[in-house]
């Protein structure tokens, strides 16, 4: 597709400076921009790069203009970031959506559907499950039995969705992503653990998206909840009878154990761990690699293992850094007393 700058900026509310009239034909980052191609500057750290880029059109945040012209055309916004992302959002609905069934896959004659719909080939879709307007289930995608998928969603190639769980509007679920597998749940006997079946259901809400090789366990009994607006990372696993709130962010390679509670508006970093049975409030920072092992109140921020509060652990930690040289201070101190 072909842009010049004056349509790309109508798109975005943008004031032009330099030649309307030029045209785009891709993007690339503004480190190494190519003749042709539109980017970004959102942040004072690449504003340099106005004197150096070959990109021909630059979104800028008005905050960081400084001159009246420049060699690229400049496209002055409230906030680059933001529009950038618009921009990346229209051309991505300009691609169209796929429609129909594929030849190879598998529908079960009491499933159900929706109109403007796409299944893939080898695609298996399981009886009396249902499927929105609009949703897109790519090839080789696994939906098991009862299973509800609502409008305008995205599965990925490779995905599994067990029996009976439900999936809300605008959900985007990547490739190898498990939802509905059985949650962790054992006996001890003296003869050896004991499976106990894992009865309940997963729930997603609407305008959740989970990220690839993400495993969210169904619930022992009742469900396994992931609230609307949330969003999960990569490789991340969250365990039976978890209720997560909305609009979360949680980032790769979390795992959230059986039966806790997080609330809303959270932003959980990489390899946080976190125990069962607990309750994390709302608005929680917890930093990456943290272990959270107590329940924690609303706007936390948390770092360490155990966690702690995030700048008792900074203050604290210059300390252990300095521990070697502490100890022997005191030594001396010991010392110098007994003379």
């Amino acid at each position: 597709m072909e842009f010049t700058a004056s349509q790309i900026a109508s798109f975005i509310d943008g004031k032009i400076i330099g030649d309307e009239s030029a045209l785009i034909t891709g993007v690339s980052p503004i480190e190494s921009g190519e003749t042709g191609h539109l980017s970004f500057i959102a942040q004072d750290r690449f504003t340099h790069y106005l004197d150096s880029t070959k990109c021909s059109v630059i979104i800028v945040s008005e905050s960081l203009i400084t001159k009246n012209s420049y060699t690229p055309t400049i496209i002055s916004v409230k906030d680059a970031y933001l529009s950038f992302q618009i921009l990346m959002n229209l051309y991505q609905e300009m691609q169209g959506k796929k429609e129909g069934i594929e030849n190879g896959s598998s529908i079960h004659e009491t499933a159900m559907i929706g109109e403007k719909a796409y299944i893939g080939a080898f695609t298996y879709v399981s009886e009396k499950a249902k499927i929105g307007e609009g949703s897109q289930i790519y090839p080789q995608v696994y939906i098991g039995k009862g299973v509800k998928i609502g409008k305008n969603c995205k599965i990925d190639s490779g995905a599994r969705i067990y029996d009976y769980c439900i999936i809300g509007d605008n959900c985007v679920i990547h490739s190898n992503t498990v939802i509905g597998g059985d949650g962790f749940g054992f006996q001890p006997t003296p003869e050896g653990f004991k499976k106990i079946p894992q009865l309940g259901n997963v729930i997603i809400e609407d305008d959740v998206e989970i990220g690839s090789n993400c495993s969210i366990d169904r619930a022992t009994i009742g469900s396994t909840v992931i609230g609307k607006g949330t969003k999960i990372d990569n490789l991340i696993q969250i365990a039976h009878n978890v209720k997560i709130g909305e609009n979360n962010v949680i980032a790769a390679q979390a795992g959230i154990a059986g039966s806790t509670t997080i609330g809303d508006w959270n932003q959980i970093g990489g390899q946080v761990g976190i125990v069962g049975h607990i309750k994390i409030g709302n608005q929680v920072k917890i930093q990456a690699q943290s272990g959270v092992n107590s329940s924690v109140n609303d706007r936390e921020t948390l770092y360490g293992s155990p966690a702690i509060n995030y700048n008792d652990y900074l203050r604290n930690y210059i300390h252990f850094r300095n521990f070697t040289e502490i100890v022997n201070r005191i030594k001396n101190l010991e010392n110098n007393s007994k003379d």
